[in-house]
């Protein structure tokens, strides 16, 4: 059976070796990168299954080289910050960031981090109800996992897609805040509201013509997030 490929992207080298030596024994294959422009080259070069990201590194920091990953690529990615700030890691989960991890952690924490986006990523779609569902000018195809709006594709990552799909299985709903936590990301991550506040936005950003005044995803306050069936 083919070892899942972990790229870690760290410019700290005792952390570094940490990394490396721990997802080693815990099955991965490991390549790695200590700075922005390293990363993006390893990136197209091994094309690995997850990437472990610093954003404090050198020539290029983690955000732009996450934005650039982005631009054509869903693989999961865990982003690693120096800071226990939210505002570091809804910047993180902004630039395109599955999860993040502050320093210093236990591997414990990062190998759970790790195979829950990994997790998330090959989860199969539930709650499909058709193949196509079209709303407005939006189509959202459940089994090509694609999304298209005015005919233009939109690119989603993994968790964003799921995020779209289980607000149009229940089209005209409110779902809550709480529902949407549980089905996604799961019981642990059930009170990290900022992980579905940035998916939402970042949504929004791709297939809204105005984000601010959104027409598909429609905000219920203080309750969850809608998707009406007429736009």
């Amino acid at each position: 059976m083919k070892r899942p490929l972990a790229l870690v992207v760290e410019d700290e080298s005792n952390i570094l070796r940490f990394v490396r030596a721990n997802l080693r024994a815990s099955g991965f294959e490991v390549v790695s990168a200590t700075n922005g422009i390293d990363a993006l080259e390893q990136f197209e070069k091994v094309k690995p299954d997850v990437i472990v990201l610093d954003i404090m590194l050198p020539k290029i920091d983690g955000l732009e080289v996450c934005r650039r990953i982005r631009e054509g690529s869903d693989v999961p990615i865990v982003m690693i910050t120096a800071k226990n700030d939210i505002q570091d890691a809804v910047e993180g989960l902004n630039a395109g960031g599955d999860d993040y991890i502050t320093k210093p952690f236990a591997v414990d924490e990062l190998l759970a981090r790790i195979n829950a986006v990994m997790r998330r990523a090959k989860a199969n779609i539930s709650h499909v109800q058709s193949d196509k569902i079209k709303i407005g000018k939006m189509v959202v195809d459940m089994t090509q996992r694609a999304v298209s709006v005015d005919d233009q594709t939109i690119h989603l990552t993994p968790t964003e897609f799921k995020v779209l799909n289980y607000l149009v299985n229940n089209l005209d709903k409110v779902v809550p805040h709480e529902e949407l936590m549980l089905a996604i990301w799961g019981e642990d991550y059930r009170d990290c509201t900022h992980y579905l506040r940035v998916s939402i936005g970042r949504l929004r950003q791709k297939i809204e013509k105005d984000s601010s005044n959104p027409e598909y995803i429609v905000t219920c306050s203080g309750v969850g997030y809608m998707i009406r069936s007429k736009v």
